[in-house]
């Protein structure tokens, strides 16, 4: 039944390409003598609509990561792990009214810069190098990887001989436009991106749905799925559960979930970047509001996939448990691009493989924009050379998105073979994010929040997390970044409240009440969407 790549999938692929690279470089031009300034390069020139912020935020979102890690995550947890997209729609939501404002007042280009003139030089530096380490070594390097082994498994049946080929090649497709064009070059083309992942992704899923049955038909496919794996269709995990370490129950919804995404969504330079490059605070919060209507429609088109694989699997459809054996165990990964090598059609397949390569770009180029942007206006231009113009700044965020793209494909492959990749960068990555997030959250909103409180908040946090990590109780890890976050905190307050002497700190942001009034357009979709989770969570709880 496995569908070869033909002439018509090559011709779309490189269609696909053609119009991407066709499209990047032409918003990368500039007028004949015009130089291209810092804000061009790095914020777009502050020119985004609502539109192209919201698309450009879900396509740098989306990625191999979703596709192929929380695809597998969904063969092996269920429709359960969709609760990372399904609240990262309110997220944005409380991003858009709470956290835009003060950002985009205080005129940055980077989160921190806004750490800068919140706190001081010190701590802005230790988290500018811890961000561009963990875009390069966690980020960047397990996108690569994830991509080139998707590609592998469609294209090259999975053996892994041809993988790092198509590393370098989404590497320097990335590169080829990303390069040149900055910001604009990829917010752009992400609107492309997120149209054809949408449409590509839906295609997957109703192909793959058509053949779980005997009987054929996108509505029997989900019938069937429902009757033979309803187990994995509640939100909300039991205790007996042996995937509730990893989404603990109803502490999902008021636990650590909360710290992964309003770290990620608030506080990531690669997401808010877009935001910080739109026309204005009205722009920035209708496209945020955008994108969280898009993140409410994901998991249909990465979770459900991973279902229809575990139900192929349980029934041996196309000889699936072959297919997902790995020494013994399950090969969950494998997931997604199993079902497009497998079940999707010559001509159709073209399009779809274009739609996983516009995941994995887009997000491999807002990754390298925003490596490059912290590296140049946090480390290069204060340290290095501080009289550099912008006709050398540029040069050097160019340069700098070549050497984190050669770092990251060189060590990707050594990642090896990991049963979910999704949950173990949220992980991995909630070791470091609660603290980060209690320093941001109690310097916003805090006035007695000082530096030296925040310095030993953020230091505190690491022995803090991997403290409750080591812990002899078997603790999920969701909860153990919420109970950083909190231990953090306290740290802060402590601190703060001995070291300050009670006193506002001098560096405190006023927050005044018309700061977080927001428009119309803004308000009700914040309402919709506040409706349809209550709804779906009512449905599959």
């Amino acid at each position: 039944m496995n569908q070869q790549f033909s002439v018509i999938d090559y011709l779309i692929f490189g269609l696909y390409a053609v119009i991407i690279l066709a499209v990047g470089l032409f918003m990368s031009r500039t007028k004949k003598g015009e130089v291209k300034t810092t804000e061009d390069y790095f914020l777009a020139g502050k020119t985004l609509p609502w539109w192209a912020i919201g698309a450009s935020l879900i396509a740098a979102n989306i990625s191999a990561e979703q596709f192929i890690g929380m695809s597998g995550s969904g063969f092996a947890v269920g429709l359960a792990i969709a609760s990372y997209e399904w609240m990262a729609a309110l997220t944005l939501i409380i991003v858009g009214k709470y956290f835009l404002p003060v950002f985009l007042k205080q005129e940055i280009y980077t989160i921190p810069e806004f750490v800068e003139k919140r706190f001081n030089t010190s701590l802005k530096t230790i988290l500018a190098v811890f961000w561009i380490a963990l875009f390069v070594f966690v980020n960047l390097t397990s996108v690569i990887y994830l991509g080139g082994k998707a590609l592998d498994t469609i294209l090259s049946g999975g053996d892994g001989s041809d993988i790092m080929l198509y590393m370098i090649g989404l590497a320097l497709f990335a590169a080829a436009y990303s390069v040149w064009g900055g910001l604009s070059a990829v917010a752009w083309t992400d609107v492309i991106q997120v149209v054809l992942l949408i449409i590509g992704g839906l295609i997957t899923t109703f192909i793959a749905l058509n053949h779980v049955t005997a009987e054929g038909g996108v509505l029997n496919g989900m019938e069937h799925i429902y009757d033979v794996a309803g187990d994995k269709f509640h939100m909300i995990l039991s205790k007996d559960n042996p995937e509730f370490s990893n989404l603990p129950g109803i502490a999902v919804l008021i636990g650590g979930m909360w710290v992964a995404n309003l770290y990620y969504w608030g506080f990531n330079q690669y997401i808010i970047q877009r935001a910080l490059a739109a026309k204005s605070l009205r722009e920035a919060q209708n496209g945020i509001a955008f994108a969280a209507f898009l993140k409410i429609i994901v998991p249909m088109i990465v979770v459900i996939p991973g279902i229809i694989a575990a139900v192929m699997y349980k029934e041996n459809i196309a000889n699936a448990v072959n297919a997902f054996s790995n020494g013994g165990s399950i090969n969950y990964d494998k997931a997604y691009p199993w079902l497009i090598s497998t079940f999707v059609p010559a001509g159709f397949k073209g399009l779809v493989v274009a739609a996983l390569s516009a995941a994995i770009v887009s997000s491999l180029a807002s990754m390298l924009n925003s490596t490059s942007t912290i590296f140049t206006m946090d480390i290069y231009k204060p340290y290095i050379n501080k009289k550099a113009g912008n006709k050398q700044l540029v040069t050097i965020g160019r340069i700098t998105v070549l050497v984190a793209l050669v770092v990251a494909t060189s060590i990707a492959k050594t990642m090896g073979s990991i049963p979910q990749m999704f949950q173990y960068i949220q992980e991995y990555t909630g070791i470091v994010s609660p603290g980060i997030l209690a320093v941001f959250l109690m310097g916003l909103f805090w006035k007695k929040t000082n530096v030296k409180a925040a310095i030993v908040g953020v230091l505190a946090s690491i022995p803090i997390a991997l403290a409750l990590k080591f812990l002899p109780i078997d603790m999920p890890f969701l909860d153990q970044m919420l109970y950083t976050l909190l231990m953090t905190m306290a740290v802060i307050v402590g601190v703060s409240l001995n070291t300050g002497e009670g006193d506002d700190d001098p560096k405190a942001i006023p927050l005044l009440k018309e700061t977080f009034l927001t428009g119309r357009a803004f308000n009700i979709s914040a309402y919709i969407i506040l409706i349809i989770l209550v709804l779906l969570y009512s449905v599959f709880w």
